[in-house]
Parts: C-alpha cells; structure tokens; sequence
C-alpha cells in the first residue's frame, strides 16, 4: 500500500497509508494526514491518484517542495521527499511495515463504526435531545474529516437549521448562510444519501447560485428518514479540499443518520406524550361539568337541562342503569342551585333495612322503640335548608311512601313515636335504575307520588350509547389512580381503546372504574391492554349479521317512535311511511312495548 513516512523531530517516524484516492494533507484533523505542526496550514496540500499517478499539489498557494524544489502541482514517485513547512515526508508507492492499530485506525469504516459504538456509549449519559444532536454532530465531523456539519429538519416543506457545528466543536452562528438550497433540494426529492465530490465543477450544481456563492468544494449529505416519513437531513461539509467523500464516508455517515433518526423520533414522541397530556387536559376541561365528564348529545341534552332547573325547587327524577352516575348529577343540582351553601344529603333508600327506614328518614324520639335511648332528627331535617337525594327510591316500601308523599305535600316532617309535626325546607332529588312505571302496574309504588317526584326527568344514557366519552373517562380514571397508587402506568394500547369501545359495559361507570383500578395496581407495563381490563374477546358483544342488526334496529327506532306518539300506532306508521301491519307485527315480538293510545 502506498505511503507517506514523517520523519518527525522526536520518536520514530510515523507511517500514513495512503487508501483514497484523494488524500488531504494539513494541521486541521478534518485531513486524512493530520500533522499537528504550526508550520502547516489548516488544509495544506492534497494526493490525487487519478489511476495512473500520484499528483501532488497545493491548496491556496501553501508551500509546497518536491525534492528541494518548490511546486504548485507535481507528479510525485518512489522515495520522493516532499517538505510542507517544517514537515518532511517521504513517499512510497510499496508496503511499509505499519502498526495493525495504526491501520485500524486509519480505516475510514472502521474508524466510524467505533466511533459510533463510542458514541452510543455516550448517548446513554446525555439526556438532553439538542445536547444528544451536537454530540452526534461532533462525531460525524470527526470520523468524515468534514469542516462543519449540520442538522436540518423539515417543517411543513421548509428547511429548520437543529444544530449546526465546526470542527472545533462550537456552534456555526447563522449557519443557514453556509448551505447548499440545491443539494439540499436534492436529497429532499430524491430521499437517497448524496456526495458532492467538487461542488463548484459538478455538472449537477455548478451553475447553483448557492455553489457559487459558497464556493463549495466537498459536501455530503444523507436524508432521516423514520418510518417511511423524512423528517430531515444530516449536512457535512468542507470547503477546502476537493473529492474528500468516498463511499465509505457516505456509508458511515448513513449510520449516523439513522442513529440521528432515531434521537429525533423519541423527540418527537416524547414532544407527542407532552402535547397528547396538554391536550387530555384540554378535552377534560371541555368535557366536565362539574364532576361529569363527557360530551356525547345525550347527555349534553341532560346537562343543559340541569342548568335550567337547577335554579329552581322543582322536583326532579333521575333515572337510568346502575352507575351512570345518577348522584354526581343530583350533585350537580344541588351545587348550581340557591341552596348550594346548605348541606347535600344522601339517602340510599336500597341500603337501609326495612324496619329501620322510618327512622333514618323521618328521626325518632326517646322511647319510640326499643333502643331508641334518645331523641335523634332524620334524613329530611339534617337537609334543612339543602337538597335530599333519595337513590333507589324505587326500593322504598309502600307503607313509607305515603308518609312521603305528605312530607313532600306538606313539607313538615314527624318523627316516629312523635305527635308534633315540625316544619322542613328542603328540596327532593330522587332517583332509580327501575321503571317506576311498570312499578306502579304492578303495585310497588304509587302513582301520586311518582308524579310528585317525577315533575322534570331527566334520562342518564347507559355508557355503551355515550361513544368516545369511554375513552374520555377512562383517561381520567388512569391519570387519578397512577397518581394515587405512584404507578408508571401511561395510558391505553390501540387495542384497550378499541376494545373499551366495543365492550357493552353492563355496570357502566362505575364497572369502568374498577377494572383501571384494578389494571393500574397491577400492570407490569407502561401502558395498559385490553387483557389489564379483563375484556378478552369472547367478552365483547358477538358480531352478528347485517340482516340480524337491521332488524333490531329498526325494532327499536319503531318502538321509540310509538312511545314518542303516545302508542298511536297510526300516528307511528303514518310518521315512518309504513304500512300499520308494521308497526302491529314488531308490537307481537314485543311485550314491553308502549300500551296503545287511541288511535
């Protein structure tokens, strides 16, 4: 292989082999012979080897002498000596005995493959992304013997300058004036790594305006490219020697580039996680009224009816499926009305044991039973001046609900084993998961009081109807139980959320809440599955055929229109441009429809 030997001042001579076919020779480490001598300039002088000879000559005028005599260009032979300022070489075109180290070293793939390893160490103590850029930078400028390097990324088709450094490792100020637009250009269109050899004489860019401008001598550039998406490009560059890129520079530096891909796209997920979390809170600030989160019609259309009976006493019946969230609504209530400074009590008319109800409600005096061993107020006076929730108020028993009714008639209340009835202000917000008006065909409850309570209604819509609000709730039961529980749970898989979707979810919210509950004290992972949420496949409602979900469909969007008329079911057929026959065969497949109204 051929060579160039230093005959150095001190220590034995040291042996450069000669790989390229252009070789830089100078003080600067960017040179593939780098001689630290104050005598040689930064760039001093270059071997071309054009597949024949060796033509040695010098870069903006340096001195340079061959054998004694001073040259701009010449044709260099075995054991020629050539002086560079102070520096002495010798060349020669046989094998000299070099150190296998030496040689390592001098190896422009290897060199950039342990540079890379080195680096990768190194990136594990740098948590910072723009320091983690300059570091790759710096390496890249190194291994390539480039000047300057730069990292450039595209936003909405333009070009953003996200590092730029020298070979000193400092920061190029205003480095966007010392790029290529056309070679840049270039590699964007064409996404493939590109090496620009001799800028100012390439057929390609000699006549770009930028080239000439810069008076660009060596460039390379590779494109970053993550998942199929280029992000940008990494840019290095020397402006003194001409040919400095070979293959093997442009191999390493698409290493780097991808290494480079990868800092930037846990960058910009983490900037996702940043703006994905900015945005939750956003979306639950928009979604919550209050303790209730959602935005599906349904309940948009119970909210605003909250906001207008709120200021009133009216009374008014909740109804819907276990855990809808029947209380945070009477909640509500309570909080936008006038009584919002009393208290807010809550009676769970299902929990209480029949022969004790009486008493929780209404209080009793000393003696009135046996351990009634002193005088103690109920339910309804310890909500003077506030709002009474009674929950499952379908439960309470006949006997007590025509007690009720007087206290809600007369409001005054009487305490069991007492003969004095006693003034009460409260209001009454009741609820149920029954049909109250099947209760009454049947005898369980009575139909005064059901109108007594049930003068405005309002219909919680079970969460399987309420869409995207799953998703919504569920994101906020995550972020609440990790922070109680210090779990490193993040959030959903693709899959938990699709299958939270499907899922019918017969306990509804409160069902929800204690399955991510439960999934967030014992996931392993940073983001919960739908196995953490127990919803297995064979747990989701079966797909059945159109035919079968077109027929229920229409069942139901018939029944709901024949409740809306009243059961009028000429009205009904007559509103669906159907024949009455119909309406009469879906009544059949129907017990519960509506009674029919006179038609």
């Amino acid at each position: 292989m051929p060579s160039l030997k230093w005959m150095a001042a001190e220590g034995r001579p040291r042996i450069f082999p000669i790989y390229k076919k252009i070789t830089a020779i100078g003080r600067g480490g960017a040179n593939d012979v780098s001689i630290d001598d104050p005598g040689l300039e930064e760039f001093h002088a270059q071997l071309v080897f054009d597949g024949r000879d060796f033509l040695l000559s010098d870069v903006d005028k340096a001195p340079v002498f061959v054998n004694g005599k001073k040259k701009r260009r010449a044709k260099i032979f075995h054991n020629d000596r050539i002086q560079l300022g102070e520096v002495e070489l010798v060349f020669s075109v046989y094998d000299e005995i070099v150190d296998t180290a030496e040689q390592e070293d001098r190896s422009a793939e290897l060199a950039g493959m342990m540079k890379l390893s080195e680096f990768n160490r190194r990136l594990l103590q740098i948590r910072s992304v723009p320091e983690q850029i300059d570091a790759l930078l710096d390496a890249v400028i190194e291994v390539t013997h480039a000047a300057k390097g730069f990292i450039i990324l595209l936003e909405d088709g333009q070009a953003r300058i996200a590092a730029a450094r020298n070979l000193d490792k400092k920061d190029i100020p205003d480095g966007v004036r010392h790029l290529s637009d056309s070679i840049i250009q270039r590699c964007v269109e064409t996404q493939q790594p590109l090496i620009v050899s001799d800028a100012l004489h390439d057929t390609m860019f000699k006549e770009s305006e930028s080239v000439m401008n810069l008076k660009l001598c060596s460039v390379m550039v590779a494109p970053l490219i993550v998942q199929g998406q280029m992000l940008g490009l990494i840019y290095v560059g020397n402006d003194n020697v001409v040919s400095l890129f070979e293959q093997t520079s442009l191999d390493v530096l698409t290493i780097f580039a991808g290494q480079a891909s990868l800092i930037l796209q846990n960058a910009l997920l983490l900037d996702q996680l940043v703006l994905d979390k900015s945005r939750m809170a956003e979306q639950l600030d928009d979604k919550r009224f209050g303790d209730i989160l959602g935005g599906c019609p349904p309940l948009l259309d119970v909210l605003q009816k909250v906001e207008k009976v709120a200021a009133t006493d009216i009374s008014v019946l909740i109804t819907g499926e276990t855990g809808t969230g029947k209380e945070l609504i009477a909640g509500a209530i309570h909080r936008r009305s006038q009584r919002a400074k009393g208290p807010f009590v809550v009676v769970n008319c299902g929990a209480i044991p029949e022969n004790l109800m009486e008493s929780e409600l209404f209080g009793h005096v000393r003696g009135a039973f046996t351990g009634a061993v002193s005088t103690r107020i109920g339910k309804f006076q310890q909500a003077d001046g506030g709002t009474l929730f009674l929950d499952e108020i379908g439960e309470m028993p006949l006997h007590l609900q025509v007690k009720m009714l007087r206290v809600l008639q007369e409001r005054v209340v009487m305490k069991v084993g007492d003969n004095k009835a006693e003034p009460i202000d409260i209001r009454v917000v009741a609820a149920t998961n029954r049909d109250l008006e099947a209760e009454i065909q049947k005898g369980n409850f009575r139909e005064d009081l059901y109108y007594r309570l049930n003068v405005v209604n309002l219909h919680l819509p079970p969460l399987r109807e309420r869409g995207d609000d799953v998703v919504v709730i569920a994101k906020y039961f995550l972020k609440k139980y990790a922070a109680e529980y210090g779990a490193k749970v993040k959030g959903f898989t693709p899959g938990a959320l699709a299958a939270m979707r499907k899922y019918e979810w017969p306990g509804n919210i409160r069902q929800l809440e204690n399955r991510i509950k439960k999934a967030v004290v014992l996931a392993d992972k940073t983001l919960i599955g739908p196995e953490d949420l127990d919803l297995f496949p064979e747990a989701l409602a079966p797909i059945v055929p159109l035919s079968q979900a077109r027929e229920e469909f229409t069942r139901r969007y018939i029944l709901e229109v024949l409740e809306r008329n009243n059961g009028n079911r000429t009205k009904t057929a007559r509103d669906l441009g159907v024949d009455p026959r119909t309406i009469f065969r879906y009544l059949e497949r129907e017990p519960n429809a509506p009674r029919p109204g006179q038609d």
